[in-house]
């Protein structure tokens, strides 16, 4: 595997998670970086998530990595700016961090792979493609994600 599949590998299994998500949250891309033999590929959430139902989207994610076969390596239970982390059994790592204003950021941090030239994503955001620098904090209502009464039980 080189970079390029492990981007690709990467940008799948954000779409695969971001698709988990019900009701659809909006998105748009974040920083990519690459290293020597890595690379992360992020992605922000521009749908609003209200405190009283962060738990509820971190439960969503969490269900369906474990349903993906991943593992979960850690979990950061904070009020404010909750975290998720797993591990895929290829070596992937995915986190879900509840940033600044409530900003949901997914990113996936690939294993070490054969070096090469590594494109854009092509995925498109399911709202406005933000300049790098440029994202705001998250600016779309969400009648379930930015309600501010805990979530009904199923």
């Amino acid at each position: 595997m080189n970079m390029q599949d492990a981007a690709e590998r990467a940008d799948s299994m954000l779409d695969a998670t971001i698709n988990a998500v019900v009701p659809e949250i909006q998105w748009t891309h974040h920083t990519n970086t690459a290293g020597s033999c890595d690379l992360t590929r992020r992605r922000k959430v521009m749908t609003i998530i209200s405190e009283q139902r962060r738990g509820n989207f971190l439960g969503v994610v969490e269900r369906f990595w474990k349903n993906s076969g991943y593992a979960i390596s850690g979990v950061n239970p904070s009020q404010e700016m909750p975290a998720l982390f797993a591990k895929s059994p290829d070596g992937f790592q995915l986190t879900l961090k509840i940033g600044y204003k409530g900003q949901a950021i997914f990113s996936v941090i690939t294993p070490c792979v054969e070096h090469s030239d590594v494109a854009e994503p092509t995925a498109k955001p399911n709202g406005p493609a933000y300049p790098l620098g440029q994202i705001p904090t998250p600016n779309v209502r969400s009648d379930f994600w930015s309600a501010t009464t805990p979530a009904p039980a199923e």
